[in-house]
């Protein structure tokens, strides 16, 4: 057993049962740094607060796959699905 699988399990027990309230947690630090930053880092938060939220929820499930990768963010400003300008 590798030391990533030993650190992934001990993070699945932490995890496990506690994702909603983890996921509240990432939302609420990310609102925090949205606010302090006025807006300007937006979309990298939202970003990163929707990877981590995939990750917790990933990590928390007995099944989960052990080369599970979160699902991909937005699409960066210059995709074509993009409306803004």
């Amino acid at each position: 057993m590798s030391v990533f699988d030993d650190l992934k399990g001990k993070a699945q027990d932490l995890i496990s049962g506690n994702e909603d309230a983890i996921r509240n947690g990432i939302q609420k630090a990310g609102n925090f740094v949205d606010e302090k930053t006025g807006g300007k880092y937006a979309d990298q938060i939202d970003a990163v607060q929707n990877g981590a939220g995939n990750l917790v929820g990933g990590l928390g499930r007995d099944d989960a796959a052990p080369d599970a990768q979160p699902a991909p963010g937005p699409a960066s400003p210059a995709s074509p699905e993009d409306p803004r300008p």
